[in-house]
């Protein structure tokens, strides 16, 4: 997370809205830690001791401090690459307004049995444009086939003296 630490010197580091010091090594293990969630190999990677990496991997994994650091980072990493809804409503809104464009492949022959492929920027056609009417709407709920009632319906059993025990 940019910002999200403090220098202190000796390479150690104040972890912003923490009392506690991380060295630079035990960074160094979280970000690698952050590539495969693999702990033995994260130390390591780190430039722990291959033969106490497994032990060392998992006693990092408890610290309260690099955990909350580990979280951060994975919640930045999915800020920047999980779309939001808003993101994902304003795509299918520039798809509707033909304010998109895709690039497609062209193939085009240039004689004597010969073609030739370029790409080419295309707007949305009319079947692009109707799918993200289709997907806003469904959205934004205009297109209801059904109908919503509420209300409470008693359930009535008759004949429960003609069932066999």
């Amino acid at each position: 997370m940019e910002g999200s630490t403090l220098a202190v010197g000796a390479g150690c580091f104040l972890l912003e809205g923490s009392d506690e010091l991380i060295t630079k090594k035990q960074q160094r293990f979280c970000d690698e830690y952050l590539v495969d969630c693999n702990a033995t190999q994260a130390a390591i990677r780190a430039g722990y001791s291959k033969a106490t990496a497994k032990s060392i991997g998992q006693r990092l994994l408890t610290n309260v401090d690099l955990q909350k650091y580990i979280q951060e980072k994975m919640q930045d990493m999915q800020d920047k690459t999980v779309a939001t809804a808003e993101e994902v409503i304003q795509y299918l809104t520039s798809v509707l307004r033909g304010q998109s464009s895709a690039e497609i492949v062209v193939v085009e022959g240039t004689g004597d049995g010969c073609s030739e492929a370029r790409t080419v920027q295309k707007a949305p056609d009319e079947k692009e444009r109707l799918k993200a009417a289709e997907l806003l709407g469904k959205r934004y709920g205009i297109f209801t086939d059904k109908m919503s009632l509420d209300g409470a319906i008693p359930v009535i059993i008759s004949g429960e003296e003609n069932l066999p025990e």
